[in-house]
């Protein structure tokens, strides 16, 4: 299993107990939540390749993404098949809405903004998957363990370009800033079950 100590030193929090027993009583939705994430994934990075172009490191790096982000979203599409789960429309859950209206609308900021939510949304997927993985059945159990790796090097990936994007400037107050609204949608409460989604409300 894949080391997650800086992950677990980047993040601000741990996810709840609680959220792992909500997602244990809402399994079907946690794997369409879970294909809809690896799809918005996929996309972002795309999206980054077409805005800033030039950047041929990124571009390489946000390829390979899109094509790992897909391939996960392939595998769980096949998972909720054999288990006659739906693929139905979902709402959005707010997690990563809310970190990008702290998103500046000016570049470069909007870029290396656009890189640390991005960081951040990895690092919390690795977080989740391990820690929902003991509870799982062996298939789900193998399947989310084997996603650490590329999901724990996204958030190196998107790390890096930020921070050179930043061309020497500090980034550790500016991450620190969408880090605190992370641990408060994370530690919160949401009316509807999602990935990222913080503890249902009772």
């Amino acid at each position: 299993m894949t080391s997650l100590a800086h992950i677990h030193q980047f993040l601000l929090c741990e996810t709840p107990d609680a959220w792992i027993k909500n997602a244990l009583d809402n399994q079907a939705l946690l794997l369409l939540d879970h294909a809809n994430c690896e799809k918005k994934a996929a996309s972002t990075a795309l999206t980054l390749m077409f805005r800033y172009v030039g950047d041929f490191d990124m571009m390489q790096k946000m390829s390979r993404l899109a094509r790992e982000e897909l391939r996960h979203y392939e595998q769980v599409m096949d998972i909720m098949e054999a288990r006659g789960v739906s693929y139905d429309q979902i709402t959005p859950g707010r997690y990563a809405g809310e970190l990008r209206k702290l998103v500046r609308t000016h570049e470069p900021g909007r870029y290396i903004d656009t890189l640390i939510v991005g960081a951040i949304i990895e690092a919390r997927s690795c977080e989740r998957f391990a820690k929902l993985a003991p509870h799982l059945d062996d298939e789900l159990q193998k399947f989310y363990l084997s996603l650490l790796k590329s999901e724990s090097r996204h958030y190196e990936d998107y790390l890096k370009l930020a921070k050179r994007a930043a061309e020497g400037k500090d980034l550790s107050e500016r991450i620190q800033q969408f880090l605190a609204l992370e641990k408060q949608l994370i530690e919160g409460t949401d009316v509807e079950f999602r990935f990222h989604s913080g503890v249902l409300a009772a």
